[in-house]
């Protein structure tokens, strides 16, 4: 199945999207949350959708969509997961996992814009693999991980690299601004992914190529890190782990190159959707 959260008067309802076509589900009680997916919504929903098919009612295509997820307790992220992304920035492949945490204010759709944040110079793209995860994990086995997961999802980690890495702490100055966390469109469930190990991922800005690899390339593999972090927090039904990003983000060009006002940001993962966000500046509400 592929879940959608689409908006109507910036009000969020569940939907999905069938041979291409997206549905509401809007007379349906139950977002895409931790109770949702702690008390098998998945398996109700597939059930639903399959009694209901006909009778669903199809939405306009330019239908404005929310992040898939609704209101993560936690979003995980992984750093230098790449050997090729930790070479552009400089730094050794880890021996283990980098683990920080984003905001889950900077949840936000697929299409919606990217704020540049008060005083930010070094505001970059990172195209990421997301995990959704299904089932309470605390102290998972790797051989057990996957039973943990409800599904898949495309995220781009956007990062303020000056707050990240010049302001003394830790990574989640640059990480957790007001929507740095596009995902979506879709949360695509893991019977539809052939094989979650060799999927292309890519991502443009104002046209031009920036990333393009494969989670083939992956240094640690999503069983591990699902076990891993599991180990030192417990993973709820809907929080988000983002597996890390290729090579290609602005930090490792020569110059360095970053995001301003009026840029475009186009990425997409095989079998999750494509997505694109629009750069704006800060400005006082």
């Amino acid at each position: 199945m592929k879940l959608i959260r689409w908006l109507k008067e910036d009000k969020a309802f569940p939907g999905v999207v069938i041979d291409g076509g997206m549905y509401g589900l809007a007379d349906r009680p139950e977002d895409y949350d931790e109770i949702f997916f702690g008390g098998d919504g998945l398996i109700r929903l597939k059930s639903f959708i399959d009694k209901h098919r006909d009778k669903l009612r199809k939405l306009d295509d330019q239908t404005a969509l929310s992040a898939p997820v609704a209101r993560p307790s936690k979003i995980v992220c992984v750093g230098l997961n790449y050997a090729d992304h930790a070479r552009e920035t400089k730094a050794e492949p880890p021996p283990e996992p980098v683990i920080f945490l984003k905001s889950t204010t900077a949840l936000c759709g697929p299409y919606d814009k990217i704020i540049i944040p008060k005083y930010s110079k070094k505001t970059d793209w990172e195209v990421e693999l997301a995990v959704v995860i299904g089932k309470k994990a605390s102290y998972v086995e790797e051989k057990k991980a996957l039973d943990h997961i409800a599904g898949y999802c495309l995220h781009n980690d956007v990062s303020e690299r000056e707050f990240q890495i010049e302001r003394s702490g830790t990574w989640d100055k640059g990480k957790g601004c007001d929507t740095f966390a596009p995902v979506g469109p879709w949360l695509v469930t893991p019977d539809e992914i052939e094989d979650v190990n060799k999927l292309t991922l890519w991502l443009k800005v104002n046209g031009k190529q920036m990333q393009h690899g494969t989670t083939a390339n992956l240094i640690f593999k999503i069983p591990f890190l699902i076990s891993y972090i599991s180990h030192f927090m417990t993973l709820l039904p809907g929080d988000i782990i983002s597996t890390g990003t290729p090579a290609g983000v602005g930090l490792g060009m020569k110059p360095p190159t970053y995001l301003k006002p009026g840029d475009v940001v186009e990425l997409g993962i095989d079998g999750l959707g494509n997505a694109r966000q629009e750069v704006i500046a800060y400005s006082p509400k």
